[in-house]
């Protein structure tokens, strides 16, 4: 798994994995090296049962309990910089007992504690005690007098920090703590590279002790009120989270169905998403999506397309500014190859390391396609039209004398099925927008997607007595090797061009009517979603990422692309499932979790190394709801049409707050599942 944090500069981090993978050449930074207290050397310090708050570049991790009390990842980070380590507070010199703590959104924390005073009579607590800490650097706590006398409170903070990077921190060496200052109403801390970090507090203390980093009040309560104490941690500047100064990038679109969890599945998934969205350092009116915290907030280009193309929908403002992004990554790539730079990746137990630029090169042209569809303006498609361009070209040059796109491995080019599903993808809508834009070579890609269609029919297919199955690839040698897993899931996924027509598919209508079977076997489809490789197979760990976990990201475009194909009730099947598993993680996905069997009185189990949140699992439930109402959008036509799924596996859904043409979109999807439009654009018209 590619494990990636932020660098205490404003350029962005590397990229790097967590065990390097097999023939890979040059390695840039990894964070896993040290020991880790109560771990091996390498591993990561548990995070899923952490209350990890998100508006980046500010990230807040806690306890339950809400002290911050300096283990593993607990602090408040701004640009992958660990500002705030401890902040512990003490009522009547003791710590308050905890009683709740959860997460109110994406980016704030709410910590429920009470404190018995030395008057008090009887077992019954009389200090209320409310936290509430945000992802930018703010807490708020509130006591309150439930008694019925005035009480004087002696409230401590004892605050600190190593100012330590967050690699340093996830590899157990943060350094030491750093000395304290007494600044104005607060305190601060500088390290020996200039960093530096200031807390400040509303009302200021009565007494800063900088030697022990304490702060102190006496506050007095009359009965029934409640005081306020307000801190702020910074860097020495205001923090201003993207999301939330970005503009309508992620709109307030909203869900009513018959099952309730799909409302409060998008309301959490746009939560994250708005939590997630970083600016490009070098063009700050760009944004686009990290891949998912704690371990990956530097730039992913391939999960970054993937989520804009998911979240299409919605608007296509995000899909442009990630499109510039990547593109400038190109130009400023080594050489005139055409392929997006991205690091290796580990496969999986039976294939080698796989470049993560080849997926980001070969998305480029679909999401430029689709978001032309959706309606993206003249003004961006021109100019991102170049880019596709070349990432076309490179295809061209990627694709051998048998018409599949092969990719360098240690021991000789690898053709994977997902990445002719990918190159097959692009060739079919880029041929489509060469063809809109009036660039020459739309014909050239219609029949280089015929003979990647005809190649992939006749040299990956493996016949059984079961009715055959696609190999997961081809090796070097023309091997194939026969393993099942959730990438199957890509073969179906033709996009907005040629979606549901099998003449235009990957897979002919009796190999598409195989693969969904296969999807809804219990030897891939644990209950709770797709197993990256299947239950049989040699080599299966419920826990490797590419070797049986659960990925969402699969499960999503399975959902979707069985949909489209006409096989709805597998597609119901999956889609329940994942909004099971959904549910049993409060509705925050993270992007993979066990290849667990579902069982009757079960749960998905956490998968300790995953983002969460995560930007390609919260598009992914974008993605799933808005594919039940099936739009096919084609703005510069001025059409948009419809085609929900039938059997309505959630019952009726309303979906509000899309966006078709650059205008608002409402679509609603009936018991019976019937679509029908409720608000579109002026001038819009219903096809077919």
């Amino acid at each position: 798994m590619d494990l990636t944090v932020p660098t205490p500069t404003p350029r962005p981090a590397a990229s790097a994995p967590a065990r390097p993978p097999r023939g890979q050449a040059r390695q840039p930074a990894t964070i896993g090296h040290g020991p880790l207290p109560g771990g091996r050397p390498g591993e990561l310090p548990p995070v899923h049962h952490a209350l990890v708050c998100v508006a980046l570049p500010g990230l807040a991790v806690s306890a339950e309990h809400g002290q911050l009390t300096g283990q593993g990842l607990e602090g408040v980070y701004h640009s992958g910089r660990r500002l705030l380590s401890r902040c512990r507070l003490r009522v009547y010199g003791r710590d308050p007992l905890t009683v709740q703590g959860r997460l109110t959104s994406a980016g704030r924390a709410r910590f429920v504690a009470v404190v018995r005073s030395p008057a008090d009579p009887g077992p019954d607590p009389g200090v209320f005690v409310e936290r509430s800490r945000d992802a930018d650097g703010s807490e708020r706590i509130a006591l309150r007098n439930t008694t019925g006398r005035p009480v004087r409170l002696p409230v401590e903070l004892a605050l600190g920090t190593d100012l330590a990077v967050l690699g340093a921190v996830v590899s157990g060496r943060p350094g030491p703590e750093l000395p304290a200052t007494v600044h104005g109403s607060g305190l601060r801390w500088t390290a020996p590279d200039g960093a530096q970090a200031v807390v400040t507090a509303d009302p200021p203390p009565q007494d800063a002790l900088a030697s022990a980093g304490l702060l102190r009040w006496e506050l007095d309560v009359a009965p029934g009120a409640t005081r306020v104490v307000e801190l702020s941690v910074n860097a020495g500047r205001p923090l201003r989270p993207a999301g939330r100064t970005g503009g309508p990038r992620l709109p307030d679109s909203g869900a009513e169905a018959d099952d309730p969890r799909a409302a409060r599945l998008l309301k959490a998934a746009l939560d994250d998403l708005r939590g997630l969205l970083v600016r490009d350092p070098a063009h700050p009116s760009d944004l686009h999506l990290a891949a998912g915290v704690p371990w990956r907030t530097g730039p992913a280009p391939a999960e970054a397309l993937w989520a804009a193309r998911m979240l299409l929908p919605l608007g296509t403002r995000l899909a442009a500014d990630t499109l510039r992004g990547v593109a400038r990554s190109l130009d400023a790539g080594p050489g005139p190859s055409g392929r997006v730079p991205g690091p290796l990746r580990d496969a999986g137990p039976h294939l080698p390391p796989v470049c993560t630029g080849v997926e980001a090169t070969l998305a480029f042209p679909v999401v430029l396609a689709e978001a032309r569809l959706w309606g993206l303006p003249e003004q961006d498609l021109a100019a991102l039209l170049p880019t596709a361009e070349r990432c076309l070209d490179w295809l061209r040059a990627a694709v051998d004398d048998d018409g599949l796109v092969a990719e360098p491995g240690p021991a000789g080019p690898v053709r994977r099925a997902e990445t002719q599903a990918h190159g097959h993808r692009a060739a079919l809508l880029g041929a489509g927008l060469l063809e809109a834009c009036d660039r020459p070579g739309a014909d050239e890609w219609r029949d280089r997607a015929r003979a990647m269609r005809r190649r992939f029919r006749r040299d990956f297919w493996l016949d059984d007595g079961a009715g055959g199955r696609p190999a997961a690839a081809l090796t070097a040698a023309g091997r194939p090797v026969p393993h099942l897993g959730g990438a199957m899931a890509h073969l179906l996924d033709t996009g907005l061009l040629g979606a549901g027509r099998h003449a235009d598919g990957l897979l002919d209508e009796v190999r598409a009517g195989r693969v969904a079977r296969l999807l809804g076997n219990p030897v891939l489809d644990t209950g709770w979603g797709l197993r990256s490789l299947g239950a049989k197979e040699p080599g299966y760990n419920p826990f490797g990422h590419r070797a049986g976990a659960v990925r969402v990201h699969e499960t999503a475009l399975a959902v979707s692309g069985l949909a489209a194909a006409g096989h709805e009730e597998a597609a119901s099947g999956l889609l329940r499932g994942l909004l099971d598993a959904a549910e049993a993680f409060a509705y925050r996905l993270p992007e993979m979790y066990a290849g667990e069997q579902r069982t009757e009185d079960g749960a998905p189990v956490p998968h300790p190394s995953a983002c969460r949140p995560a930007a390609v699992a919260a598009a992914a439930a974008v993605h799933v709801l808005t594919a039940l109402a099936g739009v096919r959008p084609d703005a510069p036509a001025r059409t948009v049409a419809l085609h929900p799924v039938r059997c309505a596996p959630l019952g009726a859904i309303r979906l509000s707050g899309l966006s078709v043409a650059g205008r608002p979109f409402t679509v609603r999807v009936s018991r019976l599942g019937l679509g029908m439009v409720e608000e579109a654009a002026d001038g819009l018209q219903l096809g077919v």
